[in-house]
């Protein structure tokens, strides 16, 4: 049993106090994991753009202060009641969605979506009491998607951790709780596209070039990258991309351009930008008969999707996906083991790394288009206990 096991931990944290803001590192207070709870040590975290997105507040109701960060590995610091499949000293990703493991979705084999634990970006409070377990000095500091990963510590539900090889560097495998899950799965778990296939990919960020790789270890014949920047495409090309096609350097619709170049369509596409015009390309620019699109990126709450009903009826399939399809607890896992087995490549997602005290300027370079994942390390984690010495930690 930790020795912190049931008393509050004073920690570091990047807090957010106000919408577009530098984060700044403060002092929090962490309170002990309550039912089906349980408090992490975080080692790694990384900065994704749904961080950057409600940091700047865009489209949906603010919650400040808060403590953002989804996409991380750490190590089980104590266990709340009830809860039995995790033990201090276990290494587990955090995942910003979850799996309970009774209800109808997680009982299914064909959903992940469930219904207890799915993502909330608006609730900022642990579900067991509507509490946060972060303050200072006594008032509450808002959770973000029940992972909040830019603490040394945070406290999170059960079914959103994921228990992993104790072998697997936490420093690179931390990329698997989000983003490259996202794209590599709509890919492998959605799309399914046979040996040999061509493969187009709208959207050259980390979760396309997710998909890309998913396209590559499937061993498709062709993956074209559909993107307005063309700096993306060399970079792309370590990630199976053959072909590059920027829709600015066309006066038609760039699904007729891709429809030309491989004689009526792609066997798969995967869409992962949120532009509703990209999506609508993805689709139509499926080879009619076995073609598949699927939806990876989330789109403006207004936007609608408007293609002709012919393009269903000849045969052209339409799918959507979310956290590319995998469980959280049963599946994450087997992808860090493909990570082990040399199955799949992380090191190339990874562009910057930077010192917990850094944070901000892992915004800077994903604001600037300049990184994939930046990985933030929590150096020199300081724990206290309430009432207790300050004690510096060397890292595990």
């Amino acid at each position: 049993m930790s020795s912190t096991a049931g008393q509050v931990i004073k920690c570091r944290a990047a807090v957010a106090w106000e919408a577009g803001e530098p984060l700044v590192i403060e002092e929090v207070d962490v309170a002990p994991p309550k039912a089906m709870e349980v408090r992490v040590r975080i080692l790694y975290t990384s900065l994704c753009h749904t961080d950057v997105y409600f940091w700047e507040a865009k489209g949906q109701n603010p919650v400040f202060p808060r403590i953002f960060g989804h996409e991380a590995g750490g190590i089980v610091e104590s266990v709340g009641e009830g809860v039995t499949d995790l033990a201090p000293g276990d290494h587990v990703l955090p995942v910003f969605t979850g799996e309970c493991k009774e209800c109808a979705h997680c009982k299914s084999a064909e959903s992940n979506m469930c219904d207890l634990l799915r993502i909330n970006t608006d609730r900022g409070v642990m579900l067991s009491d509507g509490q946060s377990r972060f303050s200072i000095n006594g008032k509450p500091v808002y959770h973000f998607l029940g992972t909040s990963t830019f603490s040394e510590y945070t406290v999170i539900h059960v079914g959103c951790l994921a228990k992993i090889n104790p072998l697997a560097p936490l420093d690179k495998v931390c990329v698997v709780s989000c983003g490259l899950s996202t794209g590599f799965g709509a890919t492998v778990n959605v799309a399914k596209p046979p040996k040999g296939a061509t493969v187009a990919v709208f959207g050259l960020g980390a979760v396309g070039l997710a998909a890309a790789e998913g396209a590559r270890v499937s061993g498709a014949s062709r993956i074209i990258g559909v993107d307005l920047n063309p700096n993306r495409f060399e970079q792309a090309k370590k990630f199976g991309v053959t072909e590059f096609v920027n829709p600015a350097d066309y006066d038609r619709p760039v699904q007729e351009v891709i429809a030309e170049m491989t004689n009526g369509g792609v066997d798969r596409s995967i869409e992962c930008t949120g532009n509703i015009n990209a999506m609508i390309s993805a689709f139509e620019c499926v080879h009619d008969g076995w073609g598949v699109a699927v939806l990876v990126g989330v789109p403006h709450k207004d936007a609608v999707f408007k293609t002709h009903p012919v393009n269903f009826l000849n045969e052209r399939t339409l799918k959507g996906t979310f956290f590319g399809n995998y469980k959280p607890r049963t599946d994450i896992p087997g992808v860090v083991e493909k990570y082990m087995n040399k199955e799949l490549e992380l090191e190339k997602f990874i562009t910057h790394s930077l010192p917990f005290s850094e944070i901000n300027k892992a915004f800077e370079y994903m604001l600037k288009g300049e990184s994939l994942r930046c990985i933030i390390r929590m150096d020199d984690l300081r724990i206290h206990t309430s009432g207790a010495r300050s004690v510096l930690l060397n890292k595990l």
